[in-house]
């Protein structure tokens, strides 16, 4: 049975050139970077090169990227390093309550801890409230994270004004950023934007699992985390995969290499997509916002009636990779917290499906899609007591 995957969210399908350009590592090339050896100086080198293409990506210079061996562990880096590292400038962190758990999960250990956490709400798109931001700055206010890109609903945070809010306060409050479904998909400047961290990973744009990336931007300190040997990187002492580094700095060279044809490419099937549900399937609710406010591969949507994990179940068999929900929150079959922030009822957030589109998709499999997503609605309404066919 031939597979359509629609859930580049979670994960993506690596590129052919990014699996080439981690063989000789795996092979011949698995010397580590080091000086004085012929093949410990060329890794060194390699090493080098492979920062100034990630860095060059987002504007940022080389020496301000660090591999870590995943986003999450990009993430517990800066977050952590940096509060207990500037603890003693102020102890009030802000977050919003539709962050990645990444992000919340971190916000609850220092709130157990003893820091003060301010919660943001959000609007019914998936915004969060920016009048909230300018109300919780505080004298003893550190570190500000956000999601750049919302995981479940694609929502689009504006940066440039909540670094604006930032810079009202009378100290420097840092900015940062959880960039795991912006990364590849949207233009990011880090000096434009004035993030003062980011984390970002490589199997979310056709690069290979186990290595993700921190921006760090110089001058911003970092306690240490992770005690032990520095191999490759200060922050992530021990062993980093030099071959999924070469993974990585190819899947960049392709994504950001023809990256406005990669967008636009994302932004038109997802919008096919969009039109072809909402044109052949009644009674449907989209989450988020339309247009330019929203990532250009997500698009999430609630079919009122029936339970999202069955659609999802069901397309499944069709050999139809979606999810729903957020993968990271629908364990337990319980309401997604993002779209229940949202206002979405209980019914919506059960009933929300996720698609996320990759530049591997096509019109074609779209079609497929759909086509096997209506029969299955169609079905699972026929079932549901909830329904009554007008």
């Amino acid at each position: 049975m031939k597979k359509y995957y629609f859930d580049n969210c979670k994960t993506t399908q690596p590129a052919p050139e990014v699996i080439e350009a981690m063989l000789p590592y795996l092979k011949e090339k698995f010397v580590l970077p080091a000086n004085f050896v012929l093949g410990g100086s060329t890794a060194d080198e390699e090493l080098a090169g492979f920062k100034k293409t990630v860095a060059a990506s987002i504007g940022a210079k080389p020496e301000e990227i660090h591999f870590t061996a995943s986003g999450t562990l990009a993430n517990n880096i800066a977050i952590k390093g940096f509060i207990s590292e500037n603890a003693g400038n102020g102890t009030h962190i802000i977050v919003s309550v539709i962050d990645y758990p990444d992000l919340l999960t971190n916000a609850a250990f220092f709130e157990k801890s003893g820091f003060d956490v301010t919660y943001l709400g959000t609007d019914s798109e998936g915004f969060i409230d920016l009048e909230q931001l300018k109300n919780s700055l505080r004298s003893d206010t550190i570190l500000f994270m956000t999601t750049f890109v919302n995981h479940t609903v694609g929502s689009i945070q504006p940066l440039k004004k909540i670094r604006e809010i930032l810079d009202t306060a009378d100290h420097k409050i840092a900015l940062h950023v959880d960039a795991g479904q912006a990364y590849g998909k949207i233009p990011i400047a880090v000096n434009e934007l004035g993030i003062d961290l980011m984390s970002f990973s490589a199997h979310k744009i056709h690069g290979p699992q186990g290595v993700g990336a921190l921006y760090q931007r110089k001058g911003v300190q970092l306690g240490p985390v992770i005690h032990g040997i520095n191999r490759l990187d200060n922050h992530q002492t021990g062993m980093v995969s030099l071959a999924n580094i070469a993974g990585f700095a190819k899947a960049v060279e392709l994504a950001f290499g023809n990256f406005d044809a990669n967008v636009k490419k994302l932004r038109e099937l997802s919008n096919y997509l969009l039109e072809r549900i909402e044109s052949t399937i009644p009674y449907t609710l989209l989450n988020g916002p339309r247009g330019e406010g929203r990532t250009p591969h997500n698009i999430n949507i609630s079919f009122d009636f029936i339970e999202g994990e069955a659609i999802m179940l069901m397309l499944d068999l069709a050999g139809i990779s979606v999810d729903t929900g957020s993968a990271c929150a629908s364990q337990g079959l319980k309401p997604n917290y993002i779209l229940m922030a949202m206002g979405r009822n209980h019914e919506q957030s059960h009933s929300s499906m996720k698609f996320t589109m990759s530049r591997y998709n096509t019109k074609e499999e779209i079609d497929y899609a759909v086509d096997k997503l209506a029969e299955i609605v169609k079905e699972l309404r026929r079932r549901s007591p909830l329904y009554k066919e007008k």
